[in-house]
């Protein structure tokens, strides 16, 4: 499982609940804390410099999320990724960002518009790593809903996509280069510019599901990262296996 590029502080200054959860999350979504890791409180929270309990409370926020599963006299899980889950918050995305195109002013932010070739120029960069490459990619999404008018929705896509972001993350990965993203994006933003929003559509729609071919390659392989239809329960021997 590839190990995340973004360096985390050594030691947290706040012991909050939100801080550690925050913390947690992170480490979830950038595949630090890969699908199906065992969860050890005492480690997490040696690791975090904080005590046992507001990690105990984090995992069980994670868990509400369904990013952690907890199992009674067993132990806390990261959750395999939920295909299920992925294609909803993906439905939620894509309904979001087509129809911000829509609402796009015939007058475009210049300021915005620099700021998200900007953004793209970034994207190309040679070298460019993959976890910075996911964060150029969220905000450039989140400039053009700016552009749009409807900067504010991004907070509710963003809370929903916890499994995509995973699957989207295993799918860089994957593809060992983001070459083929960033040139999604820039078809993207030349529609918008050029003023054809039907092909800004079009563009849109076949790069936000681009995710569910990378879900069925990494799946064939590396089943054991993903959510199956039975119930399993992992058995926790000297190694933790999933029945």
């Amino acid at each position: 499982m590839p190990q995340s590029d973004r360096r985390r502080p050594s030691r947290i200054s706040r012991t909050s609940r939100r801080t550690i959860y925050t913390t947690l999350r992170q480490m979830v979504l950038t595949l630090e804390l890969p699908p199906g890791a065992a969860l050890s409180e005492n480690e997490l929270a040696a690791s975090l410099g904080v005590s046992r309990t507001p990690v105990r409370e984090s995992l069980i926020m994670l868990a509400q999320e369904g990013l952690v599963q907890v199992f009674p006299k067993i132990g806390s899980f990261v959750a395999r990724v939920d295909a299920t889950q992925v294609a909803d918050a993906q439905f939620l995305r894509e309904a979001v960002e087509l129809a911000s195109l829509e609402d796009l002013p015939e007058a475009l932010d210049e300021d915005l518009v620099a700021e998200l070739r900007g953004n793209l120029e970034r994207q190309r960069r040679p070298g460019l790593g993959l976890e910075e490459f996911f964060e150029l990619d969220e905000a450039f999404h989140q400039g053009l809903l700016r552009l749009s008018g409807h900067a504010a929705a991004w907070t509710t896509v963003a809370a929903a996509k916890g499994h995509l972001d995973r699957a989207r993350r295993l799918g860089l990965y994957e593809n060992a280069t983001s070459a083929g993203f960033a040139a999604q994006h820039g078809e993207i933003l030349d529609a918008v510019t050029g003023g054809d929003a039907a092909l800004a559509r079009t563009a849109m729609r076949t790069h936000l599901r681009a995710v569910f071919h990378d879900i069925e390659r990494i799946r064939a392989h590396s089943p054991e990262l993903f959510a199956t239809d039975s119930a399993a329960v992992p058995v926790r021997r000297s190694v933790v296996v999933w029945e």
